[in-house]
């Protein structure tokens, strides 16, 4: 038997593993052994999109998910597909900053810090602020078990030995420590916060022994145990302090560990270790499926997983209950499997972003067969899904896809890293690196990139590149792309024999189904400073931020200065109530309305007259609310501050901040902004809204917190169907029961300068009923007769009127543009544009198809009265008998 040191923790014959149930820390708990095999009745085809090398033996292979029903969404796999036989690729677990396991870090992060070439998000954790952090599974990097597993049931995980063969399996954890008097006394883990052993739901840490190594850099070992500590510090197999009761803070050294007792644990290290006597710590893992025990140092890594997927080639049983992982729904995922020969590894990743919404474990599954796999393992899925791959001529890795959040990396607690440690080669290749998709109008510069033999960067900066672009879609000169129209174009660069292309594609309004401002404020006065960016919905359901330079601003009612995405008012038409930006792009359109109104400061909590309290359901919910100072980033002011902890309970949770008994809400204000600290919890915040008839609603502030710091928060009021004069009664933060293991169950928010927005009296124009009869140049509005240039025409069951009367009939603003054979009209918050003979139609930035279309006859332009008049919010009522048409 080998004393313990940290680089080299010697196995001896283990125990037993038994299982239990986790309580309150976010992670799935078990099935009962009779779990229903899962398999999927939907027909879908796995079909590869694009492969390209990520180093020698890795290479990146996407595909498209699609359903044989046409009406679901394509999704997108992306997969890393490791050749174990290439012997300079290697995989290894990556962890927390400088490996430790108490610092969650994104896999990108992880990658960067560790020099792998691409990498994925590993085990599941618990979110809880109230916790370390640490993976559920077992860590092993190089050899080195950086945490052992936890007493929980079918977690499995995946691991590599030494000499290169893939496992999956459930392990389990043993071990001894041995006093210089010959007394052992059983380990029970190695680097492990407290937690609920299944299947006894077992305090973890209660009359247990652990052992802490210099990888645990949290300031407790660990956190909200329920027990009292007594420990000794061991160096190089000697112990040099013991501390009863208490914890030791002597820093752990390298060549030491901390064995940390409680109860009888305790009673082993108070009755029979001693300073400068000899103990010795030994441990191994135990496979539950076979029995065989394992030395760590004879793993090359292991990474912890949840249920397994695939076992010998086909969809297995769940091991594990996967509601807490949302499995039965659509959401991104993230697995690992391997060939049945053990010679691939595949990394697994499938996208939520847009208009996809991941697989369900189902799916994913067949997804996994489908791609060859013998047996697989879930990891962790939803927001932590994340893949990172080093483009070929780059040195450092870049985000695969996006994140569930976009570009947003969530800080994870381990990965899995690819790493290559191939020999430098020649030069194999070069690669014209920049952006592949632009909007007119956008400039794109472009840089040459070498790879070598081993498909490893090499620099290039001794190559004579030449470069040229097709005539299309835009020019090209000193490395610089401008796109001028739409299309495509290929960007071609040569460098001695070595050629490279990029295919750029310049997007073109045809290929957009949305445009959409977000504004900083809709206020409307002379020398406001307006940010309007402008994002683009493809039909393909890509969501892609529009540059500034693409987007063609037009103002009616007043004027302004327009530069990098943010508009300066210049001057306002007199008497206007409603004013609009309109964001063109390419001939699509959305437009904002901008209105003089004002701006009240409702509450800023400097000198509030009232008292805080806190509320919460269910009622295991803890926390505190309060007017807070010395806040960080509001040091010098008060704020609202929030603390919640939803550990206990179950179900939908929320904690709310109640403001004494409310702040008064008078007018009609059409927004709410706010500061709004955020803590990064992916919690939902929201707030209550007394009406005047005492009933309740409600105002979504944030649908996910997912910042850190202040940021200023504008909320829109005009759809909340408040009835005022209101109260704001509460603000409070929400934890859904669905995708709960998405968010942390514990952390702190806060409010600052709450102030109302004004538009005018009325924004939206006032309309009289309107009376027309088919055929006839007479009309009534408001029960005025008023003539008509041209009488309501009937074509194809389609009610036909002059544009000039839409403009001056229903209350809005109507303008043909000939050259461009456009029809737009604005009425109060709307805005629709239409196109002669074309099923096109543009309403406020969305398209959707006219069941009619405009038409031009006798030199007039007519647009249709149903289409134009509802997409305005008016209703329209056709009379068979009197073939007349009321609009109210």
């Amino acid at each position: 038997m080998i004393s313990f040191c940290r680089k080299c923790l010697v196995p001896v014959v283990a125990g037993t593993l038994v299982f239990a149930s986790i309580g309150g820390i976010g992670i799935p708990f078990a099935t009962p052994p009779a779990a229903i095999a899962a398999t999927t009745s939907a027909t879908y085809k796995l079909v590869q999109t694009a492969e390209t090398m990520v180093t020698a033996g890795a290479k990146q292979v996407d595909y498209q998910w699609v359903s044989s029903n046409a009406s679901e969404t394509t999704q997108i796999v992306h997969v890393l597909q490791i050749d174990l036989t290439n012997p300079y690729v290697q995989l290894n677990a990556m962890s927390g900053k400088a490996s430790t396991v108490t610092t969650k870090q994104s896999t990108g992060g992880m990658a960067k810090e560790t020099g792998a070439v691409a990498g994925i998000n590993g085990d599941v954790f618990n979110t809880s602020s109230s916790s370390e952090g640490t993976a559920f599974g077992a860590v092993i990097q190089s050899g080195e078990l950086l945490t052992s597993t936890s007493q929980l049931e079918g977690m499995y995980a995946f691991a590599v030995t030494k000499d290169r063969q893939p496992m999956i399996d459930l392990f389990t954890f043993t071990g001894m420590a041995t006093a210089e008097d010959g007394t052992s006394f059983a380990l029970s883990g190695i680097n492990k916060s407290s937690y609920r052993t299944e299947p006894d739901n077992g305090y973890s840490h209660v009359n247990k022994l652990y052992i802490y190594t210099d990888n645990w850099t949290a300031s407790q070992r660990p956190m909200n145990s329920g027990t009292t500590p007594t420990e000794a510090l061991v160096v190089d197999g000697v112990v040099t302090e013991i501390a009863v009761d208490s914890q030791i803070a002597t820093a752990i050294p390298a060549n030491g560990y901390i064995l940390r007792g409680h109860k009888e644990a305790a009673d082993f290290i108070k009755n029979h270790l001693a300073i400068g006597q000899r103990v010795d710590s030994t441990y191994q893992l135990v496979s539950q499926t076979s029995g065989a025990s394992y030395d760590p140092t004879s793993f090359q890594m292991m990474v912890g997983g949840h249920t397994i997927l695939v076992n010998n080639g086909a969809a297995a049983s769940f091991s594990r209950d996967i509601s807490g992982l949302s499995g039965s729904n659509d959401r991104a995922r993230t697995a690992v499997g391997y060939s049945q020969d053990g010679k691939t590894v595949y990394l697994i990743t499938v996208e939520e972003s847009g208009d996809r919404k991941g697989v369900t474990l189902k799916e994913l599954q067949q997804i996994m067969l489908k791609l060859g796999v013998y047996k697989g393992v879930n990891m962790d899925g939803g927001g932590s899904t994340t893949m990172v791959t080093r483009p070929l001529g780059e040195t450092a890795v870049t985000l695969t896809h996006p994140t569930s959040s976009g570009t947003y990396q969530r800080l994870v607690a381990n990965g899995i890293g690819v790493y290559t440690t191939a020999p430098h080669g020649s030069i194999k290749g070069i690669v014209a690196s920049g952006p592949s998709t632009l909007f007119i109008g956008q400039q794109a510069t472009y840089s040459l990139k070498a790879y070598d033999t081993y498909y490893n960067p090499i620099d290039a900066g001794t190559l004579a590149p030449t470069w040229s672009a097709n005539s299309g879609a835009g020019t090209f000169q000193n490395g610089v792309f401008t796109a001028t129209k739409t299309g495509t174009a290929k960007l071609t660069v040569k460098a001695g024999s070595a050629t490279n292309t990029v295919d750029i594609e310049v997007v073109g309004g045809d290929q957009l189904s949305q445009l959409s401002v977000s504004p900083s404020t809709t206020l409307l006065q002379v020398g406001q400073t307006i940010s309007v960016p402008v994002t683009a919905k493809l039909k393909d359901g890509r969501e892609l931020s529009v540059p500034a330079s693409s987007v063609k601003w037009e103002f009616k009612g007043f004027t302004a200065d327009v530069s990098g995405g943010q508009l300066v008012v210049k001057s306002v038409n007199e008497n206007a109530t409603n004013a609009y930006a309109i964001a063109r792009y390419d001939g699509f359109s959305t437009m904002i309305v901008l209105a003089a109104g004002s701006e009240k400061k409702l509450e800023d909590f400097e000198n509030a007259g009232y008292a805080v309290s806190f509320t919460a359901s269910p009622a295991e919910t803890a926390g505190n609310a309060a007017i807070a100072s010395g806040v960080a980033g509001r040091e010098s002011s008060k704020v609202l501050q929030l603390d919640y902890d939803f550990t206990l309970g179950s179900g939908d949770r929320r904690a709310y901040a109640v403001l004494g008994s409310g702040l008064a809400l008078n007018g009609s204000p059409s927004a709410l902004t706010l500061d709004v600290m955020g803590d990064n919890s992916n919690s939902w915040l929201r707030a209550e809204v007394k009406n005047s008839d005492g009933t309740l609603s409600y105002l979504d502030i944030a649908k996910q917190t997912n910042w850190t710091g202040w940021k200023s928060v504008r909320v829109d009021m005009t759809e909340a169907g408040i009835k005022y004069p209101a109260t704001l009664t509460k603000v409070y933060v929400v934890n859904l029961a669905q995708d709960q293991d998405e968010r942390a169950t514990t952390g702190t928010v806060a409010f600052d300068n709450l102030s109302l927005q004004y538009p005018p009296t009325s924004t939206v124009p006032s309309s009289k009923t309107v009376v027309l009869k088919v055929g006839s140049k007479e009309a009534t509005i408001g029960g005025s007769k008023v003539a008509l240039d041209t009488a309501p025409y009937i074509q194809d069951n389609t009610t036909y009127v002059p544009l000039r009367f839409i403009s001056e009939a229903l209350g809005g603003q109507a303008d043909w543009e000939k050259t461009l054979k456009r029809v737009t009209v604005l009425r109060g918050s709307k805005m629709i544009e239409l196109w002669p003979d074309s099923s096109d139609m543009i309403a406020s930035g969305v398209r959707v198809t006219a069941p009619a279309a405009p038409m031009v006859k006798n030199g007039r332009v007519l647009v249709p009265l149903r289409v134009v008049s509802e997409q305005l919010g008016l209703t329209v009522v056709w009379e068979q008998a009197k073939k007349s048409i009321t609009i109210y």
